[in-house]
């Protein structure tokens, strides 16, 4: 299934089946919400997936992405990962920071109170505080018990998100020292439009990781589009990880952080960290500027045949 929450003048949005091929989309009659779904998943599925294969053959209006909130515009819990260590290697060589562990994944809790619409401008304080973008693919849990192992957490991935998790990168170096963790160089993240259950992706979900690639457009310029699957930690382990000392709420959203391939000099990059860092190591010093307030910002993966998979997220950095 595909699903969407539309402005509805409420802060959850309206919950809507979207069609495969993005061009319809319907009101949910079973649930009003992806909070009440995602609460009581197995009651309301079945009718929705009857709606979803009814949305397919013609049912309901046309579908504008521009109207939509995040498929999740608040969440209970929001967990960062940073699952591709091809982006962690690169940073740590850059900084000279002593490599970490691979094993625990390192994961941060970020603030989930909203998730900005794909469409909307971002408000930020300053240019000076070093605007970047991060693309990540992202999941949603039902409600998982504290103690659930890797084989046991794929059962509890409901849905599959795009996130754009924007970063203040001037700000992260203090915050890191004081080991209390992100404050003001985490604001709040975008979700692309639709959210998708894993079947969607057909072969492209394997290992509980996305395998397709994020591409990234800056000011309507390529500057990335690194492959999903090269994560080291895939979803399942992530969810293991987080849950290893609470149980999760129903509606919590984990992230993969910066897509990211080793192979970064060929692919691209997810943000533009990574793009100074290879700058750095290659020529000496970075050339690559962070954002200006105007810039605009395109993130989306599409199926190999082209069908829109989350819809895109295509945003301009505006001043708060």
């Amino acid at each position: 299934m595909k699903l969407t929450s539309l402005d509805d003048g409420s802060a959850d949005g309206r919950l809507h089946l979207v069609s495969r091929d993005h061009s319809r989309a319907a009101p949910a009659e079973a649930v009003t919400t992806l909070q009440a779904l995602l609460e009581d998943w197995d009651t309301h599925a079945p009718a929705l997936k009857a709606q979803y294969a009814a949305v397919n053959a013609g049912a309901g209006v046309p579908f504008d992405a521009a109207k939509a909130l995040a498929p999740l515009p608040r969440a209970w819990q929001w967990l960062d990962g940073s699952a591709y260590d091809s982006h962690g290697a690169l940073m740590e060589k850059v900084f000279g920071i002593e490599p970490l562990p691979t094993w625990p994944p390192l994961m941060y809790q970020g603030i989930s109170d909203r998730f900005h619409a794909a469409r909307a401008d971002v408000p930020l304080p300053s240019e000076d505080d070093g605007i970047d973008f991060e693309g990540e693919f992202g999941i949603i849990t039902d409600r998982v018990p504290m103690g659930t192992d890797a084989a046991a957490a794929r059962g509890h991935i409901r849905l599959l998100v795009q996130i754009n998790d924007w970063s203040l990168r001037k700000l992260a170096p203090r915050e890191m020292k004081t080991g209390f963790g992100w404050l003001h160089c985490k604001p709040a993240c975008t979700m692309a439009p639709v959210a998708v259950t894993p079947d969607e992706l057909g072969a492209q979900w394997r290992e509980a990781r996305i395998d397709l690639p994020l591409v990234v457009d800056w000011n309507g310029a390529r500057f990335g589009a690194a492959q999903g699957v090269e994560m080291s930690a895939g979803f399942d382990q992530l969810i293991a990880h987080a849950a290893y000392s609470r149980d999760l709420v129903a509606g919590t959203v984990i992230g993969s952080g910066t897509v990211s391939n080793e192979s970064y000099r060929e692919v691209g990059s997810s943000c533009i960290a990574e793009r100074r860092g290879i700058e750095i190591l290659d020529e000496g010093a970075p050339t690559t500027e962070f954002m200006r307030f105007g810039d605009r910002i395109r993130m989306e993966a599409r199926l190999p045949d082209d069908t829109p998979l989350f819809g895109a997220i295509d945003q301009i950095v505006v001043k708060a």
